[in-house]
């Protein structure tokens, strides 16, 4: 398995990952409809312009697909999108995306990380250092919903 940097072409199996992993990861936290919704099988087109702006990290699996994103939005020095295939959960594929999200973030500056996770992967967050700092509310416009999500922080 390689870590590496996603190419604008590979935004549709990253959009696909990320739907996959919503669907698998929360569907004990939020009510399937909330979840449908989240997850439309149509990619916004602004979803591949991330990919342009901002490190967004992949991880090659040995299949030759992806098994896991994420990426380093550097307007708001945040972690967004770690998301894995749910055959890949627990293999260390998120971890790799964290580790090289916190070093693209040290080498670029940054001194701090700041995320919104859902409640289900806040303990995956806290492997990693991060802390709580407060329990929110998300008012999704793609889910349609307000989401419970769990701010959090790590210092670099």
């Amino acid at each position: 398995m390689k870590i590496r940097l996603a190419v604008p072409v590979e935004a549709e199996e990253c959009w696909n990952i990320r739907n996959q992993a919503i669907r698998y990861g929360c569907k004990n936290t939020y009510d399937d409809a909330v979840i449908a919704a989240w997850t439309p099988e149509k990619m916004p087109e602004s979803y591949r312009n991330v990919i342009v702006a901002n490190p967004f990290f992949v991880v090659d699996v040995t299949d030759g697909r992806l098994g896991a994103t994420g990426f380093l939005d550097l307007s708001s020095g945040s972690v967004e999108a770690v998301f894995t295939l749910p055959q890949y959960t627990g293999k260390g594929l998120g971890s790799q995306i964290i580790e090289a999200i916190k070093s693209e973030a040290r080498e670029r500056g940054f001194e701090q990380l700041t995320l919104s996770s859902t409640p289900n992967a806040q303990p995956f967050y806290e492997k990693h250092g991060f802390k709580l700092l407060r329990e929110s509310m998300y008012s999704s416009a793609l889910a349609q919903a307000e989401l419970r999500c769990m701010e959090m922080s790590v210092k670099l």
